[in-house]
């Protein structure tokens, strides 16, 4: 049996026993299998409210943790046809990265062995857009600053219009180099990687069409 076929034969929140019987791999695989589930219209909700609810009060043990964004247009969990328990997830506009975000994964993956760090990035992103077109406002400053090594190589090849190819190459620019500033900045999550404990991946989600690109950073 695989592991899609024993995750989608949980009958509660998943468990420490079956996460630690996952590889990297295998996460990755999950969450593939999820959206693809999502694309075809048969999601699950195989398991029951309650069940989930008793097991979630038992404790969690997440397989993989998302770095997303806010957008309401991508929600993760559904994104992933995911249930309570199954993931962790961080979500801040441009789905950048700062010290909260990086303690937050990980303690998901060193302290709570999720074994996968998908970040998601998404077509038509307003923080993108906002970081294409030197947006500054307020505390909106900060985090666009984040984005723009993401924009400016892409500004100067396509000039200052943020025509749709332009901001899916600058989408794609900052999951790739979101997943290396996790590597450079989180030493903890540097050597989880290193020792094959995790893997840390990029992908880029399609608001049209409700597809996940994993091409984007493969790890």
């Amino acid at each position: 049996m695989t592991k899609n076929q024993e995750y989608l034969e949980l009958e509660s929140s998943i468990k420490a026993e079956f996460q630690s019987s996952l590889s990297p791999a295998d996460a990755l695989d999950l969450l593939e299998a999820g959206n693809q589930r999502f694309l075809s219209g048969n999601g699950s909700k195989r398991r029951s409210q309650s069940n989930l609810l008793k097991g979630a009060a038992q404790g969690q043990a997440p397989f993989a943790a998302v770095l997303g964004c806010i957008d309401s247009r991508a929600p993760i969990e559904e994104i992933f046809d995911a249930e309570i328990g199954d993931l962790f997830v961080a979500r801040v506009a441009g789905n950048t990265v700062n010290g909260d975000i990086l303690g937050s994964i990980e303690y998901a993956c060193k302290y709570a062995g999720s074994k996968l760090v998908l970040v998601l990035g998404h077509t038509q992103c307003g923080a993108v857009k906002g970081a294409y077109a030197s947006l500054k406002d307020g505390n909106l400053t900060g985090l666009l600053e984040r984005i723009e090594p993401a924009v400016a190589p892409v500004r100067e090849t396509h000039g200052t219009d943020a025509i749709d190819e332009a901001i899916d190459l600058s989408v794609a620019n900052n999951v790739q180099l979101v997943c290396e500033r996790i590597k450079k900045e989180s030493q903890i999550l540097a050597e989880l990687e290193e020792s094959g404990a995790i893997r840390i991946v990029g992908g880029v989600y399609n608001v049209a069409t409700g597809e996940v690109d994993f091409s984007t950073y493969p790890g």
